[in-house]
């Protein structure tokens, strides 16, 4: 098991789930954002976008749109079971539900499906098999970090995912199928259904300030002890962890498991971003 590297204690409730108001929720509910934590909150926005780090690791650089012109639309798969989706999915509890609904409001649209990693190396529940993923979408982007796909994007969909998030902080649209932590605060575009009690309007430095610098703590890798967010990012952006082998032995099972899922089912030649 990894080692958390960030922390949240909630008395209200978890961040993810939407019948109740989190301490999360409270604070965009209520706070009033000095200047001075708001500059912070810029500054480490564009730190992490500067060093392209996301939480699922440091981006590799630039890709091109294979769609060509075609608006391009990602869509980020999550694990099925997961708390945010079963709390704050609303009525999709699939990654194939939430693809066909993307494709009904996105007709024309360049998809590309990013399936979440530990659902595609086999330890999480979500799995499509890729030539029903491409009857939907048009592309399958697996070994691509996602802030690169991100970046290439014209609309970011999501359930409730935390690439919502991502995509945000990088100034790209974003659709919410589900009701995520970061909807109904005027940032998103959102078709799920949001409680009526989130009717503040929030600047994207203000929903910084809040999700990353007070409802969280944070723990150095290095030390061990506790340290602002601004340390834990130039620990990533270096390449430090102390979870290295781990990663490295569940990518080598997730792979070996999701051969024997391949060789189990036809060959499909549909278009994959590698």
């Amino acid at each position: 098991m990894r080692a958390p590297l960030s922390i949240v204690v909630d008395p209200n409730g978890a961040h993810y789930d939407p019948a109740q108001e989190s301490g999360l929720e409270k604070l965009l509910t209520t706070q009033d954002f000095t200047p001075e934590i708001l500059d912070r909150a810029r500054r480490l926005r564009e730190l992490i976008v500067a060093r392209g780090i996301s939480k699922y690791g440091v981006s590799a650089g630039a890709i091109v749109r294979e769609g060509g012109d075609r608006r391009h639309v990602l869509v980020t798969g999550q694990v099925e079971d997961d708390q945010s989706v079963i709390k704050g999915g609303g009525k999709i509890t699939s990654n194939l539900d939430l693809l066909r609904r993307v494709r009904a409001v996105e007709p024309d649209a360049f998809i590309i499906y990013r399936p979440h990693p530990d659902v595609d190396a086999g330890h999480r529940k979500g799995y499509i098999k890729d030539d029903v993923v491409l009857s939907v979408a048009d592309s399958i982007a697996r070994e691509v970090a996602i802030t690169s796909l991100i970046d290439i994007a014209d609309d970011v969909h999501v359930l409730t995912s935390l690439a919502g998030f991502e995509a945000l902080m990088r100034g790209k649209s974003v659709t919410t199928h589900g009701v995520p932590f970061y909807a109904g605060w005027g940032l998103t575009n959102d078709l799920g259904p949001v409680p009526a009690r989130r009717q503040r309007g929030r600047s994207l430095d203000e929903l910084v300030a809040a999700t990353l610098l007070l409802y969280p703590r944070y723990l150095d890798p290095v030390t061990g002890l506790p340290c602002p967010p601004e340390v834990l990012i130039e620990r990533l952006s270096s390449g430090v962890s102390k979870n290295g082998p781990l990663v490295f032995a569940r990518r080598i099972l997730g792979s070996l498991m999701r051969r024997g899922r391949n060789l189990s089912s036809q060959h499909n030649p549909g278009q994959q971003i590698r």
